[in-house]
């Protein structure tokens, strides 16, 4: 992949305590015109926020806003809310995060809400209701695919140690929960892996980035493609990382030698990955569509 040379496109800023220690691991739509970009931040407090940032290119940003566009609720992750995936779905855009409840225990669990597109693009907050497809499971990394199959929502997420999916006819109820991939014995993904963003309708099937997890718990994505109309079916896996840690700003920080993504857009046949770089910055890297799928 070609990191961007602007890289890291998003740093913290000091003076705003709510993202003065960390601003990686983003959602990304690309609607309108223009890339937005739901962010994780880190604030003094060591609790996790959202902020939002946007841009025309999907590089460089234009907008970024001065206080939190999402905060933890006190049922879903009183003490965080991270990672999160958008999902565009009948003019809502569909957010799955993880929910922090306890961060001594660390006790995490995925959460999912919504808001309508109109109300996103227009930066109007209003955020619906919140809810815990499965109560009290250890359980993150989630991401809804952008359309129903075979009449049902979609749903990708990690029990550890594997990619699960399941399914739901109403975003509030899922069942047939079961894993479609795990780690790979000797490999770079040995230890655990998960979804990055919803995966991406291409002609050849559902594009879908993930990050596998070594021993060593270095962090590195690596890519599927699944069966457009059975995506617990996985036609290919990468034997190699697509991208894996190197430069400075992913080596070092608050958590050393992780690329983690939460979302990637498709701007004229070119793969755009959003990323954190060491659970600190966030950064983009590029790959030709044409190249990735040979």
């Amino acid at each position: 992949m070609k990191r961007f040379q602007g890289n890291p496109i998003l740093k913290p800023i000091l003076k705003h305590a709510w993202e003065a220690r960390a601003t990686f691991n983003a959602a990304v739509l690309y609607v309108g015109g223009r890339v937005h970009i739901l962010y994780r931040a880190v604030g003094n407090d060591g609790i996790s926020r959202l902020g939002y940032a946007s841009s025309l290119d999907g590089y460089h940003i234009e907008e970024r806003l001065s206080s939190p566009v999402f905060e933890p609720g006190n049922y879903t992750g009183k003490d965080g809310c991270e990672d999160p995936r958008l999902t565009l779905l009948d003019e809502q855009c569909i957010m799955a995060y993880t929910a922090l409840r306890d961060r001594v225990s660390n006790a995490h669990q995925i959460a999912l809400t919504s808001i309508a597109t109109d109300d996103f693009i227009n930066k109007r907050w209003n955020w619906g209701e919140r809810s815990i497809p499965f109560a009290g499971v250890r359980n993150k990394d989630a991401a809804i695919l952008p359309r129903k199959v075979s009449g049902r929502y979609v749903m990708f997420h990690r029990i550890d140690p594997d990619i699960c999916i399941a399914y739901s006819d109403d975003l509030h109820h899922w069942s047939d929960i079961k894993a479609i991939t795990g780690p790979m014995l000797r490999k770079w993904d040995c230890l655990k892996v998960g979804a990055a963003g919803p995966p991406i309708e291409i002609s050849e099937g559902w594009l879908f980035i993930y990050h596998g997890v070594n021993f060593e718990r270095v962090y590195r994505l690596g890519v599927l493609l699944l069966d457009k109309d059975d995506p617990e079916r996985v036609l290919y896996r990468s034997e190699s990382p697509i991208l894996e840690p190197t430069t400075d700003y992913e080596r070092f920080g608050r958590v050393p030698n992780v690329v983690f993504s939460c979302g990637a857009i498709l701007m004229d046949d070119q793969l755009l990955i959003y990323y954190g770089g060491a659970d600190t910055v966030l950064c983009v890297a590029t790959y030709d569509l044409s190249e990735l799928i040979l």
